[in-house]
């Protein structure tokens, strides 16, 4: 069987001599995608795609599979080897090179054919190419070459050259497309008019003669309906409504990508103005804080001065007194200290009594601005239509001064939920209006100090503090409550935690042997017996308490609670009759 490569078509060896196309519209197809230039010598990779053969052996191989030792999988991995691996500079597929390089792959007709139109229709006249002299006036479709006037006239003496068809060169212009033969390449004067089907290639009659005699050879044209049918099957039936298909889901992805973009774009500008804006409303809030800042300044500034000017009068009117007072112990005779003895123990009296304060101003201590502090996460409500945060703070939580509401802070249920509240104050003793104290509350049992109730804290975030706690055994207990880690006044608070009601869970009955229907196995609370081997009270017989009473407990008030006998028996027995032997 003869190699593929020598079955090609013999390609236009003037079209690698080709100038660049001078127009300025160059026909794609004409062009190669590597080099953007004029075909030269192009071959068809198996993903379809076209470049010049030169381009082909310039791409870096992808991959080659190394070769084996021995065996099958030595043999696979030779023909593996026999070929380079190259991704396909159009599409990037991973496509196979033959060992023998580029030469091996199918040359590109209609690429050749595109290349010589371009030529034609390029601005200038077209040369000879055997004597490079004249004006190209007809082209031999068998020699590929452009001939004028005097080497068509040769070209159609010699007798090698006489039998092939020359066209003339206006003729393929007007046409638009050229419809040459395609040739042997290993008999140039032969066109490829056979197709051999064991070796699945076109071949001229001198190879169907010599290389492939022995192979079954067929007219091109009785052929062509089959494969043609093929191709043309798989490109209607298959691939051309696949096509559709990924054209829909393509247009439909741009059609999407052009929706996100101008959804994107639109909500970028949204972001932007709410950045905008939401920038102008922290910017008048900080002024407004400053604004607030500065008015506490100036307040706290003339309290202090008004403080400080008290102050100075209080010791101007106390230093005096008592200078005046100890210059006349010591100066004055008996008959001066008696005479000014009324004015002076009236205003020293005064004095003292005030306990050398006169302003009761002065009694607070002066402000240092240790109050003031400012709270970033705490909501400051809304500034032109945007909600902002940071609070400046002025008051400062007087543990003296809080107090807890409630009365679960005094009783409580045994097995219940049980809840007070703890209002924290400042030295005003009004309600602050924010959260975050460090308050710790502890219950303790009175009696069991191992006895301890799980407490929960919930900040209100307005100077209220919700506590809830569930004990689990009555008696009394101590609450301590601590605001930064500082007693309250009235803690450790007395608890005092009642016990649950206790419903009866038998049965209000005479006796055992009536509820049950003579059950032996049956029980009563009371201490009564029966005999006969029964294990519950009779009525009539021993223990029996003479009346109605609870299965469960023996208590014969039907309206009670369930109690244990060692309660009963420690209780008034009003609600419950001594048992007698009847």
């Amino acid at each position: 069987m003869s190699q593929p490569e020598e079955e090609e078509p013999a390609e236009n060896p003037t079209v690698g001599s080709e100038p660049e196309p001078r127009s300025t519209s160059v026909n794609p197809r004409a062009v190669c995608g590597v080099c953007k230039r004029l075909y030269r010598e192009p071959k068809i990779l198996p993903c379809l795609h076209t470049f010049c053969s030169d381009c082909i052996g310039q791409l870096e191989p992808f991959s080659v599979p190394p070769r084996g030792r021995s065996g099958e999988e030595a043999a696979q991995k030779d023909r593996a080897a026999a070929s380079v691996t190259v991704l396909c500079p159009e599409c990037d597929a991973e496509v196979d090179i033959p060992q023998s390089g580029p030469a091996g792959l199918s040359t590109d007709h209609l690429a050749l054919d595109e290349v010589f139109l371009e030529t034609l229709v390029s601005d200038g006249p077209l040369g000879c190419d055997l004597c490079g002299e004249g004006v190209a006036e007809s082209r031999c479709d068998v020699c590929s070459v452009n001939l004028c006037g005097f080497c068509r006239q040769a070209h159609r003496r010699q007798k090698r050259t006489a039998s092939h068809s020359v066209q003339a060169v206006e003729e393929l212009k007007a046409r638009g497309r050229l419809c040459r033969p395609v040739l042997c390449s290993l008999h140039p004067a032969q066109e490829l008019r056979l197709f051999c089907q064991p070796c699945d290639l076109p071949v001229c009659l001198e190879c169907a003669a010599t290389l492939h005699r022995d192979h079954r050879c067929r007219p091109a044209h009785d052929v062509i309906d089959h494969h043609g049918d093929r191709i043309r099957e798989l490109v209607s039936v298959r691939l051309r409504p696949r096509l559709e298909r990924l054209e829909e889901s393509l247009q439909k992805v741009e059609i999407s990508q052009e929706s996100l973009q101008v959804r994107v774009d639109a909500t970028a500008n949204e972001i932007r103005a709410f950045a905008r804006g939401y920038a102008s409303a922290v910017e008048a809030h900080c002024l407004s804080l400053l604004h607030r800042l500065e008015e506490l300044r100036v307040q706290r500034r003339n309290h202090l001065h008004l403080q400080r000017a008290q102050l100075q009068q209080a010791l101007l009117d106390v230093r005096g007194s008592v200078e005046f007072a100890e210059r006349l112990l010591s100066c004055g005779s008996d008959a001066e200290i008696l005479s000014a003895k009324g004015v002076t123990l009236r205003r020293l009296t005064s004095l003292a009594e005030r306990g050398c304060d006169p302003h009761p101003a002065a009694v607070v201590p002066p402000d240092d601005g240790s109050s003031i502090y400012f709270m970033p996460r705490e909501p400051a409500g809304e500034v032109e239509g945007y909600p902002v945060v940071g609070v400046i703070n002025s008051r400062t939580v007087d543990v003296s001064r809080c107090t807890v509401e409630g009365e679960g802070v005094q009783q409580g249920m045994e097995g219940q939920q049980g809840h007070f509240t703890l209002v924290c104050r400042d030295s005003a003793g009004e309600q602050l209006a924010r959260g975050g104290e460090h308050v710790l509350v502890s219950i303790v049992h009175r009696k069991k100090k191992n006895c301890t109730v799980e407490t929960t804290v919930a900040d209100s975030n307005d100077g209220k503090y919700r506590v809830s706690y569930k004990p689990e055994e009555a008696g009394e207990y101590s609450v301590w409550v601590c605001v930064r880690a500082q007693h309250i006044k009235g803690s450790p608070f007395i608890l005092n935690v009642k016990r649950k009601f206790r419903h009866h869970s038998g049965t209000f009955h005479c006796c055992s042997f009536c509820s049950s229907g003579g059950a032996k196995d049956a029980r009563c609370g009371c201490p009564g017996t029966m005999p006969g081997g029964f294990k519950g009270c009779g009525h009539g017989h021993k223990g029996h308490p003479g009346k109605p009473h609870w299965s469960c407990c023996g208590s014969t008030v039907e309206k009670s609670e369930c109690l244990p006998q060692s309660i009963y028996a420690a209780v008034s027995p009003g609600g419950h009759l001594q048992t007698v032997e009847l």
